[in-house]
């Protein structure tokens, strides 16, 4: 568990330095958006998925890009030191994000 948190917390500095529109203050505010954002995924999430299930069948899933977006943006909310500067830099911050952690994800199960 605590390697699956630096890996996320390495995954949130690298996707903030790839993205100007996301301000991050520091290493352990990269820690404490790598819980947040554990946590919203964990209980947030799926109280969202099943509310918008209609949305989502109807855009063919694209509509959780959307819900990701907003998790990141509650992050946001919760987090202080970390910026995220609309909905479209969370929407990318969110598809970035996934990427880095499916990168470590595949170098972690070699």
């Amino acid at each position: 568990m605590l390697l699956r948190l630096i890996l996320n917390t390495f995954a949130v500095i690298i996707t903030t330095y790839l993205l100007p529109g996301v301000e991050l203050k520091g290493f352990f505010t990269a820690v404490m958006v790598a819980i947040v954002i554990g946590f919203l995924n964990l209980f947030v999430k799926p109280l969202l998925v099943i509310l918008t299930i209609p949305v989502t069948v109807f855009t063919f899933g694209i509509f959780l890009l959307v819900i990701n977006a907003l998790i990141i943006l509650m992050a946001d909310a919760i987090v202080p030191g970390f910026m995220v500067n609309g909905f479209w830099w969370a929407l990318g911050f969110s598809v970035i994000l996934t990427l880095v952690n499916s990168l470590f994800g595949q170098q972690k199960r070699e």
